[in-house]
């Protein structure tokens, strides 16, 4: 029988052009890196990584780790989501742990209260006309930090041309500065009860898997989304369809600058406090999070869906080596080798693609 039938205008149907979707391989590593941790947790702890051995909970599964997992990667998961996008555009943002640490100093100093066991509040950096603010002054600070950050990167890779690399890392850098001279270094601290609800519990896990949702939505039902996938594909093709290339970029890096100040506002009330130091790195677990979710450097491909997979890998990998009692070094080293070879492999199937295009 041929592997080929007749279709509509002479087409033809090629079964062996046919391909497993990009997540299902994600997901098959996801649960290939559970086995693995399985079977060595089996081996020299005695014990199972994500079920239940002891018979401590009512479910199969030990509840209080996989708690642990999905909490540690919703924070850095929502600033994947932005990322996700602006590398579906063929460009990068180094900048987004930088600007959760700024958008944090900034969002927390409108979140204070006015007084500390009786007297004021020793940490307070305004006067009393901005303490006990409502919980949605510090929510709108963040975002429109974030904003701006975003909104500036857009305009330097849209319109100025530089190269998202260049004016990301700037805005980087820029931005760690700010978060060192908000308080000259000092925390901020003592925030409002209504804010410090926002990070409360699994808020953050619920916060990301309904931007998850929404996003996915976006991406793949509406002109927002196809214009995205359409400009890193090809964006001189996109630019003669009619698309406005330039305007589009500023909304992406904006969304992304958006969601990394969402993150800060969330980090900030569940710590209960802003540090400068706050973000270190965040940009790199954000984009290996896309990158071992099947989103391709490149640019054109990929899928939030994808992205939320690639999370749940870090947060197995970091709970794995906690749970083995491996350093942290080893967790490094072997995400890297991770992000190297997911970037290798959607380099193996582009030119495999295309040969048999």
């Amino acid at each position: 029988m041929s592997d080929t039938s007749h279709g509509t205008g002479g087409l033809t149907f090629d079964k062996s052009k046919r391909q497993w979707p990009n997540e299902l391989n994600v997901l098959g590593a996801l649960f290939l890196i559970i086995a693995i941790f399985e079977a060595l947790g089996a081996i020299f702890m005695g014990q199972s990584l994500l079920f239940d051995s002891n018979d401590r909970f009512d479910s199969i599964f030990n509840e209080a780790r996989l708690r642990i997992i999905i909490i540690q990667v919703a924070i850095v998961g929502i600033i994947a989501l932005g990322v996700t996008q602006v590398i579906i555009t063929a460009g990068i943002d180094l900048s987004s742990g930088s600007v959760l640490g700024a958008t944090a100093m900034i969002a927390m100093s409108f979140a204070q209260i006015a007084e500390v066991n009786g007297g004021p509040n020793p940490k307070a950096i305004f006067g009393p006309a901005f303490l006990d603010l409502p919980v949605l002054v510090p929510v709108l600070v963040g975002l429109g930090c974030g904003i701006l950050a975003g909104v500036v990167n857009g305009v330097l890779v849209a319109f100025a041309r530089i190269p998202p690399f260049i004016a990301t890392l700037g805005m980087m850098l820029f931005a760690r500065g700010v978060a060192q001279w908000w308080s000259t270094g000092n925390p901020v601290s003592f925030p409002t009860e209504s804010y410090a609800v926002i990070g409360a519990g699994m808020n953050p896990v619920i916060i990301f898997l309904g931007l998850a949702l929404l996003f996915h939505l976006i991406m793949n039902y509406t002109i927002y989304g196809k214009h995205t996938y359409a400009i890193g594909s090809n964006e001189a093709a996109a630019r003669m369809s009619g698309i406005n290339v330039p305007r589009h970029l500023v909304l992406v890096y904006a969304i992304a600058g958006m969601l990394a100040g969402l993150s800060a506002v969330i980090l900030t009330s569940k710590n209960l406090t802003a540090q400068s130091g706050m973000g270190l790195s965040y940009e790199l677990e954000a984009i290996a999070m896309a990158v071992i979710g099947g989103v391709s450097l490149f640019g054109g491909r990929g899928s939030i869906i994808g992205t939320v997979i690639g999370a749940l890998i870090i947060g197995v990998i970091t709970s794995g080596f906690t749970f083995l009692r491996l350093g942290a070094y080893y967790q490094e080293m072997v995400l890297g080798c991770i992000i190297v070879s997911a970037v290798a492999l959607d380099q193996w199937q582009q030119k495999r693609a295309a040969a048999r295009a």
